[in-house]
């Protein structure tokens, strides 16, 4: 049955019998008898032609496995074990409205700098680094509506406080696809990130690693990036789309 659905998923158009069998190896016979059991319970349609096509009850039961997914339980052994080899403090953040969310935490257990945002706390986008990430797939009207709004509020001489320099930054980051947060918010504090997607492509969260200035390193971003591609698969996204 599973390499019947593996061979139908695999096919753009609707598979006969005979190139099932062959992509199964299974007796025509036996692929027949397994296929129609299938029908029955729509997770294969026949057509008129005699093909075959992936069910509507699968799309069912993807959309309750979706709707299951929890973003942190899905994260969390990936942020453990970004944490074992890094050592510092891990961060799961989402957006709400005009502020990151931060979901979930792994401490550094040696932290010299006061880190004010928490599991819980919130932040305005423009100051972390995970909000960047966020803010990058906005288009530009949507990005001045945020200025606008906000008023891109600073809190240290680092902040990104102006329009100008907001539009650069975002535009770094749109293009490696990470994002940096340079004592921006807390001085002596930087944080590099990288994006989660969903199944259908959409930043969903992203991960980041905050550090004292002195142990930054550049290398972590790379890490950061990986793991949070690993958390991205294991949402189902697939890569970009054509």
């Amino acid at each position: 049955m599973m390499s019947l659905l593996d061979a139908l998923a695999a096919s753009p158009d609707a598979a006969s019998l005979k190139h099932l069998a062959l992509a199964t190896e299974l007796h025509p016979s036996t692929a027949h008898r397994i296929l129609a059991a299938m029908n029955a319970a729509r997770f294969v349609e026949r057509q008129d032609t005699g093909t075959y096509r992936l069910g509507i009850r699968l799309l069912e039961l993807g959309n309750i496995v979706k709707s299951r997914i929890n973003v942190r339980e899905v994260a969390l052994p990936y942020m453990q074990e970004l944490h074992e080899c890094i050592g510092e403090a891990i961060n799961l953040g989402t957006r709400h409205d005009d502020e990151i969310v931060y979901l979930e935490r792994t401490s550094s257990g040696r932290a010299l700098v006061r880190v004010v945002y928490l599991v819980g706390g919130r932040a305005p986008l423009h100051l972390t680094s995970l909000g960047k990430l966020f803010l990058a797939t906005d288009g530009p009207q949507r990005v001045r509506d945020y200025a606008k709004r906000t008023g891109l509020p600073g809190k240290t001489p680092h902040s990104l406080t102006s329009l100008a320099a907001l539009e650069k930054e975002l535009d770094k980051v749109r293009r490696h696809g990470i994002a940096y947060d340079d004592e921006e918010a807390e001085l002596g504090l930087k944080c590099v990130a990288a994006p989660i997607h969903d199944d259908e492509g959409s930043i969903v969260a992203a991960l980041s690693v905050s550090a004292p200035a002195d142990r930054h390193d550049p290398d972590w971003a790379l890490q950061v990036k990986k793991s949070a591609d690993a958390v991205s698969q294991a949402l189902g996204y697939t890569g970009p789309r054509k």
